[in-house]
């Protein structure tokens, strides 16, 4: 059982009643995964849903042994595996890019929410249409972009998401992921990932320690 106040404060759960937030609660649990443990597979009956508590997870189709095709990154608060109503099995993998702690609730309490509850409802379906315009603009990005605007815009769209102003108009991002993850989600190669990162560096745009690759400071927003 999970903590009423915990699962009250996601912006998911705000406008459920007593009753629905007692019964979320009561089939609610804490998950803990380690940095690079799955936890589910493609081709998974769906049983639970997911909300992110602490970390992050990376959701992605393997194409073959060595290639992977990362769709999306669910950070803290966030909502994953929801896709319950068109598929009965998982049509992707999810994996966490560091040590994360997850709440897991049973598909049969997402489902009542989903039919009793319309805000619920509606934030789903937000979810699920944003998700998808994502990945129609990656392939826009895909066509029309070059591979040192497209990790530049995942920088910017990442500080704009996640990242903590330092100062006057440096800010902070702390993504998690390796240089193969970005060029995943960036559809470029990791090669490609590390000389554009290096380029930006050069250039002061950005700075990061070896390391600690994965925190970017990124010191001039324009200039990316």
């Amino acid at each position: 059982m999970v903590n009423q106040d915990l699962i009250k404060s996601n912006p998911y759960f705000a406008g459920l009643t007593d009753q629905q937030l007692t019964e979320v609660c009561n089939k609610a649990n804490f998950v803990s995964v380690n940095k690079k443990e799955r936890i589910y597979d493609f081709g998974e009956p769906i049983d639970v849903v997911y909300i992110v508590q602490k970390g992050s997870i990376k959701l992605g189709s393997d194409i073959d042994s060595k290639k992977s095709l990362v769709k999306h990154i669910a950070y803290e608060n966030d909502i994953f595996g929801e896709n319950i109503f068109t598929v009965q099995k998982r049509s992707e993998y999810a994996e966490a890019i560091k040590e994360s702690t997850l709440i897991s609730i049973d598909v049969q309490t997402i489902k009542m929410l989903l039919t009793e509850n319309s805000q619920f409802a509606n934030k789903i379906t937000e979810v699920i249409i944003e998700r998808i315009n994502n990945l129609e603009q990656r392939m826009k990005n895909f066509i029309f972009m070059k591979a040192h605007t497209r990790i530049a815009n995942f920088l910017k769209q990442t500080a704009i998401k996640r990242g903590i102003k330092i100062g006057f108009d440096e800010t902070l991002i702390n993504h998690g992921m390796s240089h193969k993850d970005i060029s995943f989600l960036t559809d470029t190669s990791r090669q490609t990932v590390t000389r554009v990162l290096a380029e930006l560096k050069s250039t002061n745009s950005i700075h990061f320690s070896a390391r600690k690759p994965n925190k970017i400071l990124i010191r001039d927003m324009a200039a990316l």
